[in-house]
């Protein structure tokens, strides 16, 4: 990381005064942390220890330019966070499944014991991209999994499900603070419902794959929860639990995440596509879910 100061502030109030800026990642050199105090004019360096990873509080910089070239370089997840953020404002969290809470795209496993992962996961990437409808997709999707064993949902429960780094340790702050939870997916009830009770979240809501005897239809059973869904049940969850100073925070990493994502007060981007990276409040992709509690005061 190279320093490139920028001219003295001469007048004027700073351009990001009430706020601090947050550098984290699996570990951050103290060189690194100097040469940004440098770059940004910051009045001082504090270390935040929310979450495993190593995070730092770079107090009221008085501006940004360079910090996303040189924190990208140097494999940094960076964002500016308002004094007025504060983590136990918090009242309601939500997050998607796949390849956030967990770090599987259930569906593309599932593909996988059939011998058409290749397939399956070729129409995910698209949909996640934003390149095809996502109600299509899964339709589509799903249809190629018919006749599977229900018995093999469980086997992808049980040998390939894992959470992603950081989620118990985010979702325990959450508890602390009396926050509610959403885990709302464009997956499946199947998965849904177990993390639920594995994990105490206090609201969930995925599609119902249809059964019989004792193996899949190829169709889903009921309404589709897409993009729309997600966003209309967290809004719905914001609007009771939120109150007037409450906040509503969204976790996602794809296409079918963005109007949840939009209608949060914080929305967090988790090693998610371009495009979500793109419109999302922040950005985590070289930390885990835990280092969302730093991006509050």
């Amino acid at each position: 990381m190279h320093a490139n100061r920028a001219p003295e502030q001469t007048h004027g109030a700073r351009p990001t005064a009430g706020a601090d800026l947050i550098v984290q990642s699996a570990y951050v050199l103290r060189e690194d942390l100097e040469i940004l105090q440098l770059m940004t004019d910051a009045c001082g360096i504090e270390p935040v220890q929310r979450a495993r990873c190593d995070g730092y509080r770079l107090h009221e910089p008085g501006h940004l330019a360079g910090v996303a070239a040189a924190c990208a370089a140097a494999g940094y997840d960076w964002a500016l966070v308002p004094h007025d953020r504060l983590l136990s404002r918090v009242r309601l969290l939500a997050m998607d499944m796949d390849s956030t809470l967990i770090t599987i795209e259930c569906i593309d496993e599932i593909a996988a014991l059939r011998g058409i992962g290749d397939a399956v996961a070729a129409i995910t990437a698209s949909a996640m991209r934003g390149e095809i409808d996502f109600r299509d997709s899964l339709e589509r999707r799903v249809a190629l999994l018919a006749g599977l064993p229900v018995a093999d949902l469980a086997r992808i429960y049980d040998e390939r499900l894992r959470l992603s780094d950081g989620a118990e340790r985010l979702l325990e702050a959450c508890r602390g603070i009396g926050a509610k939870t959403l885990l709302v997916s464009g997956g499946f009830t199947f998965f849904t419902d177990r993390l639920q009770a594995r994990l105490g979240l206090d609201h969930t809501l995925s599609n119902v794959l249809e059964v019989a005897d004792g193996r899949l239809t190829g169709r889903i059973e009921g309404e589709i929860v897409d993009a729309r869904a997600k966003a209309t049940r967290f809004g719905e969850l914001a609007r009771q639990y939120c109150g007037d100073d409450g906040l509503s925070v969204a976790i996602g990493d794809g296409a079918n995440d963005l109007p949840m994502l939009a209608a949060a007060d914080v929305s967090v981007a988790y090693r998610a596509k371009p495009i979500v990276r793109e419109q999302a409040t922040h950005a985590i992709d070289h930390c885990g879910l835990d280092a969302v509690l730093n991006l509050f005061a």
